[in-house]
């Protein structure tokens, strides 16, 4: 089977989205080939049987009503050039791109999947759940959950990169919080709780997602009784320092969907404490427990088993 990925961005260093170049790199062992149309591209190496295809965002910098335009007019010329080179369609997240041609998809003869995680959800989600033959994605809270046609995944954590060095200390008293600067990750929160503890180092890291929300964030740590260390945005390489050097690992983002960072943090043997209640059982975990865990149920391998084995249903 040959497949067309639909994605935000392939960048190996981008802070939030490095990951799904190593994705790609296991969709191209399970697949003849791998066509990818993203908004922006980045650094990256691939196997010869993917292709790459941006839609131009990196070129842009005002990104602009004319700039998006061209945007959906790039998206639909690279899936009408490529539409000999692919059998079904993976829309990575955006639900936009299976409102955008779906049906074109479906008169094509093109089976189209679509993953997404977040917790809520609208009428227009609801249309690409429709026009979609299958959804996937890693949490019972998911606003996609509730569909007959959605199938629970695991996270895809690859395990190869994301593991304890035995060669790197701990720091004794550690806490790391690491994603987005935004709202919905509770950043405040996880600030005033981790000043009524006594932790001896404190780092955040994670690119600003709101502005407005990343200056009050950055006045909390300016006034916070405690040193924090804010380091910005991460690549991959250097978010799996950070899992190995801390001891416990933090996040307050509520349930509704698997964050990542949790089980990164978790496959490199760093305790954890969360609010998510699908992930709480790790909380009572220490050690080789919590990497097993990741191993045996958030797999990147398993997730590309299970991936495969749904598109040839």
């Amino acid at each position: 089977m040959r497949l067309l990925i639909i994605t935000q961005k392939v960048d190996k260093n981008d802070p939030i989205l490095g990951f799904f170049v190593r994705w790609v790199q296991e969709f191209a062992k399970q697949f003849e080939q791998v066509t990818v149309i993203c908004l922006e591209i980045g650094e990256y190496r691939l196997p010869p049987n993917v292709k790459v295809f941006s839609l131009g965002k990196e070129q842009s910098v005002k990104h602009s009503v004319f700039d998006r335009f061209r945007y959906v007019l790039r998206f639909y010329k690279y899936i009408w050039q490529e539409r000999k080179n692919y059998d079904a369609v993976f829309v990575h997240m955006n639900q936009e791109y299976v409102l955008l041609a779906g049906d074109i998809w479906r008169l094509m003869g093109k089976k189209v999947y679509l993953w997404r995680n977040h917790a809520q959800g609208s009428i227009l989600t609801r249309m690409a759940v429709m026009m979609s033959h299958k959804v996937f994605c890693t949490s019972p809270h998911s606003y996609t959950a509730r569909f007959k046609k959605t199938i629970l995944m695991p996270v895809g954590i690859d395990t190869d990169f994301f593991k304890p060095d035995p060669s790197v200390r701990k720091i004794p008293n550690s806490i790391l919080f690491l994603g987005r600067i935004a709202l919905v990750k509770k950043v405040l929160e996880f600030i005033e709780w981790a000043e009524t503890e006594d932790f001896r180092k404190v780092t955040i890291a994670g690119p600003i997602d709101d502005e407005e929300y990343g200056e009050r964030v950055k006045l909390k740590i300016e006034n916070s009784k405690l040193k924090i260390n804010y380091v910005g945005p991460v690549t991959q390489d250097e978010a799996l320092e950070l899992y190995q050097s801390h001891e416990t690992y933090v996040n307050f983002t509520p349930s509704g969907s698997m964050d990542k960072t949790i089980l990164e943090a978790v496959a490199c043997e760093t305790s954890v404490i969360v609010k998510n209640e699908d992930l709480k059982i790790l909380e009572s975990k220490s050690g080789k427990e919590l990497r097993d865990f990741v191993v045996e149920n958030h797999s990147l391998k398993m997730l590309m088993d299970k991936l495969k084995s749904a598109f040839n249903e």
